[in-house]
């Protein structure tokens, strides 16, 4: 019996880890099926994604990064989050803390927030939509938690 419990506290751990419990870094999203944290709109454009993943928690998506802004101002699970943006060039995920963020109102964004994210400078360079926009601070996109995000 004992070995039955200990097979099972195993599995229930490996399941857990499996199921998003414990993600270091971002997940990939599912375009045609995953929505908002905030808005609940598709996360149809990975130009404009964001994410926050933490351990033991389910990763929260986010179709602009405005929706990250809003959902941020008022979250609805304390958890030890990492904020990612998605570079608008190569739709890799950066970590928001190392992402160079501009307003660019000419750029339809999902929600209209005009925020567009690149990995660093260069990649905003290579970018034709990233020769205009007024600079972001990290810390109006993701409030508090730029001081001490991973």
């Amino acid at each position: 019996m004992r070995s039955l419990l200990r097979v099972v506290a195993v599995l229930s751990v490996s399941v857990l880890s499996a199921c998003g419990g414990g993600a270091d870094g971002p997940v990939p999203v599912d375009t045609k099926n995953d929505a908002c944290a905030w808005c609940r709109m598709s996360v149809s454009d990975l130009r404009f994604a964001a994410q926050l993943t933490a351990p033991g928690h389910e990763p929260k998506l986010f179709d602009d990064a405005g929706c990250l802004r809003d959902w941020l101002k008022e979250p609805r699970e304390a958890a030890e989050w990492t904020a990612w943006l998605s570079d608008h060039r190569t739709r890799e995920w950066v970590k928001a803390t190392d992402a160079v963020v501009v307003r660019e109102p000419a750029i339809q964004t999902p929600m209209d927030s005009g925020l567009v994210a690149w990995a660093n400078a260069a990649s905003r360079e290579q970018d034709p939509t990233g020769k205009s926009g007024s600079p972001v601070p990290i810390a109006e996109v993701i409030g508090p938690f730029a001081a001490g995000a991973k």
